[in-house]
C-alpha cells in the first residue's frame, strides 16, 4: 500500500524543504547584488509565476495520478510510449548528480556552524579567503567526515519512514529554519547603515538596471525563478505521489512557491542590508556566504551568537533538500528494484557518499582537473551537468508530457490538478503551457550554455 504524509502541512513542508536551498539562501542574495536590486527581485517574481508554478503543478500532477516515483511514472500513465521511460531513469540520474555535490556544501555549512560557534574563528582568522580556499578546501578529511555524516544521517533518516522519518524531521527543522531567518533578518535591518541596502533590494532602479543591462537582468531572473524551485528532475514529483485528491494542485502549488520564495527574500533581507551596513559588496558571487559575510559578522555586537545562528540556518535550509531529494532517490530504487526501505535507504546513503567524494577532491588532490578553464573544478562540472542540461530539459519533457497528445494529455494533466477543494488551474492557458512555456524554458537552457562556455 503506498505511504501517505499525515498532513497537509508536512505535504507543504516537504515539498518547500526540497526546493528551499542553496538557490534561495545562498544563490538569490548575490545574484540579487549582481542584478541591480529592485528590478531584478520584481521581473523574478514575474517569472516565478508564469514559469515556475506550471512545471511545479505538472511534477505534482504526475505524481499524484501515478502514484509512484518518477522512475515508474511514464510506464503506469502512458505504458504504450515506452520511450518516455528514458525521462525517468534521467530524473533519477539527475537526483543522484545532484546530492554528489549538494551532499559537500552541507556538510560546509555544518562544519562552519561548528567552527565559528566553537571557537573564535570570527576573531582569529586573518584572512577568511585565504582561510575557505586552503584551510578550508584544501583539506578533504574534514570535508569528507562531514559529507558522510549528511549522507549516513540523511539515509537514517529516511529509514523510520515517510511519516516517522523524513516528515516528522523536516516538520521540526523548517519551523526552526523560519525562525532563525525572522531573527537574522530583523537584526540585519536594524543595523546602522541597513536603510541603504534596504533601498539598494526593495527599491527599483531603472537607471541601475540600465548599468547593469536590462537584458542581463531579464535573463538572471528568469533563470532564478526557474531553478529556485529544483524543476525538471522529478524532485517534486515524489511529494504528490504521497498526497490524496482533497486538495487541488495549483493551490498547492503557489503555497510551496510562496513559502519558498518568503525564504528567499528574506535571506536577501539578512544579507544585502548587512553588506551595506559594514560596506561590503553585495555582488561577490559564490564566495559572499563563506569568505564576504564571515568578515561582516566578524564586526557585529556577539558576532560568534549571529555567525553561528546564520550558518545554523543555512544548515537546515541545505538539509531540508537533502532529505527530500534522498527520499525521491530512495522512492525510485525501491520502484526500480522492489526492495524494502531499510535496504534502500542503506544502498543509497553509502552509494551517494561514495559517489560524492570526486567533487572534494576536486578542491585538492584532483585539483588539476579544470573542466571549463582555471578555477573550474568537479563540483562546477556536475552542478554543470544538473543545472545546465538535466533541469530545463527535464522540465522541458514535464512540459511535453502534460500539454501534447504524444505524452500524457492535457485532458488528463487537467483532470488531475483540479480534483478536489482549491484554486483551479484554468483551461484556456493551454497554449500558454503547450507553446510558450517550452519556448522560455528552451531559451534557459540555451542561455545557460552561452553563460557556462563563454
Amino acid at each position: 500500500m503506498r505511504e501517505r504524509l499525515a498532513s497537509r502541512l508536512g505535504f507543504i513542508l516537504l515539498s518547500a524543504g526540497c526546493a528551499i536551498g542553496i538557490g534561495n539562501v545562498w544563490r538569490f542574495p548575490y545574484v540579487t547584488g549582481q542584478s541591480g536590486g529592485g528590478w531584478f527581485v520584481l521581473i523574478y517574481l514575474f517569472f516565478l509565476a508564469v514559469l515556475g508554478i506550471p512545471v511545479l503543478v505538472m511534477e505534482f500532477a504526475v505524481g499524484r495520478a501515478a502514484q509512484t516515483s518518477l522512475a515508474k511514472v511514464h510506464e503506469t500513465l502512458t505504458p504504450e510510449c515506452r520511450a518516455w521511460r528514458a525521462h525517468g531513469v534521467a530524473g533519477l540520474l539527475g537526483n543522484v548528480l545532484l546530492m554528489m555535490f549538494y551532499t559537500t556544501v552541507t556538510g560546509w555549512m555544518i562544519l562552519y556552524f561548528l567552527e565559528i560557534a566553537t571557537t573564535d574563528f570570527l576573531q582569529d582568522v586573518a584572512s577568511c579567503q585565504g582561510y575557505f580556499q586552503h584551510g578550508f578546501l584544501g583539506k578533504a578529511g574534514r570535508q569528507l567526515y562531514a559529507m558522510v555524516c549528511v549522507c549516513i544521517g540523511s539515509a537514517a533518516v529516511c529509514a523510520f519512514g515517510l511519516q516517522k522519518g523524513l516528515e516528522r524531521v523536516t516538520k521540526w527543522m523548517m519551523l526552526a529554519l523560519l525562525a532563525l531567518i525572522a531573527i537574522l533578518a530583523v537584526n540585519s535591518v536594524c543595523l546602522d547603515g541597513a536603510g541603504e541596502g534596504l533601498r539598494f533590494y526593495l527599491v527599483p532602479d531603472f537607471a541601475r538596471m540600465k548599468s547593469v543591462g536590462i537584458l542581463t537582468v531579464v535573463a538572471n531572473a528568469m533563470n532564478q525563478a526557474f531553478f529556485t524551485l529544483s524543476l525538471g528532475i522529478g524532485a517534486m514529483t515524489i511529494f504528490g505521489s504521497y498526497i490524496g485528491k482533497q486538495r487541488t494542485l495549483l493551490g498547492e502549488a503557489v503555497n510551496v512557491a510562496v513559502l519558498d520564495t518568503v525564504v528567499a527574500l528574506c535571506a536577501g533581507l539578512i544579507i544585502i542590508p548587512a553588506c551595506f551596513a559594514y560596506k561590503v559588496s553585495p555582488d561577490q558571487g559564490p564566495g559572499l556566504i563563506f569568505i564576504t559575510l564571515p568578515r561582516v559578522f566578524r564586526h557585529m555586537p556577539c558576532a560568534r551568537v549571529w555567525g553561528a545562528l546564520f550558518f545554523l540556518f543555512m544548515s537546515f535550509a541545505s538539509l531540508s533538500t537533502v532529505l527530500a531529494v534522498f527520499e525521491n532517490i530512495i522512492a525510485c530504487v525501491r520502484d526500480y528494484t522492489g526492495w524494502g526501505r531499510t535496504a534502500a535507504c542503506a544502498l543509497v546513503g553509502v552509494g551517494i557518499a561514495v559517489l560524492s567524494v570526486p567533487c572534494i577532491l576536486g578542491f585538492n588532490a584532483w585539483s588539476a582537473f579544470q573542466p571549463f578553464g582555471e578555477g573550474s573544478n568537479v563540483l562546477d562540472f556536475e552542478d554543470f551537468l544538473v543545472s545546465d542540461i538535466l533541469l530545463p530539459l527535464g522540465a522541458l519533457a514535464f512540459a511535453f508530457y502534460c500539454c501534447h497528445r504524444y505524452g500524457w494529455g492535457w485532458e488528463k494533466f487537467l483532470a488531475e490538478t483540479n480534483a478536489g477543494e482549491g484554486l483551479r488551474f484554468p483551461r484556456w492557458v493551454r497554449r500558454y503551457c503547450a507553446y510558450v512555456l517550452p519556448l522560455v524554458i528552451a531559451t534557459i537552457f540555451v542561455l545557460g550554455l552561452i553563460r557556462r562556455f563563454s
